[in-house]
């Protein structure tokens, strides 16, 4: 009778609870891993099987992780790029996706389809000619050069177009022409306030991204390093051929902690982003 009712009524069931306990678990296994890899001895970390249940030296591992890098300016440096990036994606692609969506103009569609097309470009591809440019310009390794190519990215010009399509009615904007409103403060007055859970949202996303980023910044970078190039430099620091993992592993849990705070903080404007944009839909 309840399963019927609960059929009935649209609510989710026992296999909808059970998929996302499955993905919950999932998500969680890589934070879990590292904790406790890292939280062991380097011996106890390479036995066979591997340990499942943490141990007592992760502070210690910590510790060994600070001595073996400049963490804290490598943290430093991915919290300027990933917030530059992050401001920066979330402003352009703001104002590009509000063009797209609202204003009518000769060639929209086309250069629409354009935005679209360079996403299925892979990002490989860009290495080699980024490179010879910063070096041009006298660049590499600093961190513009890491930043300067995710200042403006399709998908996120592509993400906000597609909300604020739904998002501001077209008899708004009307209605702040009329008053007087120029294009801009319109855009400021009318478009930022309705975009602000969909902005939340692809701030996030883009500061999580580039945290995590590792490619590019190994190739532009040298002696400055961001958080995941200097995390690398503890694979090389055990001795003989066997890799310290509780050390590599310990200095990734480290690395995460920003990215959970993030989390936590935002958290609750994600999820009024992503209810508005499910009831809209």
């Amino acid at each position: 009778m309840s399963r019927r009712s609960s059929t009935a009524t649209g609510r989710p069931g026992f296999l909808v609870y059970g998929l996302l306990a499955a993905v919950v678990l999932g998500s969680a296994l890589p934070l879990y891993w590292s904790y406790m890899i890292g939280s062991h001895t380097k011996d106890e970390a390479n036995d066979s099987p591997p340990p499942l249940l943490p141990g007592g030296h992760f502070f210690e591992n910590a510790r060994r992780v600070l001595d073996t890098i400049d963490f804290w300016q490598a943290l430093l440096n991915s919290l300027i790029v990933a917030t530059v990036c992050g401001v920066s994606v979330v402003f352009f692609s703001t104002l590009a996706g509000y063009s797209f969506a609202k204003l009518r103009f000769r060639g929209s569609s086309t250069l629409m389809g354009f935005v679209v097309m360079t996403m299925a470009i892979p990002t490989q591809l860009a290495t080699v000619p980024l490179f010879v440019l910063m070096r041009n310009y006298g660049l590499l390794d600093t961190l513009a050069a890491v930043a300067l190519p995710t200042l403006v990215t399709a998908f996120g010009v592509f993400f906000m177009r597609q909300y604020l399509i739904d998002a501001i009615p077209d008899e708004l904007i009307e209605a702040a022409r009329v008053d007087g409103a120029s294009m801009l403060r319109t855009f400021w007055s009318v478009a930022v306030p309705a975009a602000r859970p969909a902005m939340a949202i692809l701030f996030l996303f883009t500061f999580m991204t580039v945290w995590t980023d590792y490619m590019w910044p190994l190739v532009a970078l040298q002696d400055t390093e961001t958080l995941p190039v200097a995390l690398d430099r503890l694979a090389l620091t055990g001795q003989g051929q066997t890799t310290d993992y509780a050390l590599v592993l310990c200095g990734a849990g480290l690395a995460t902690i920003p990215l959970l705070i993030l989390f936590v903080v935002s958290g609750r404007q994600l999820v009024a982003g992503i209810m508005q944009g499910a009831v809209k839909g």
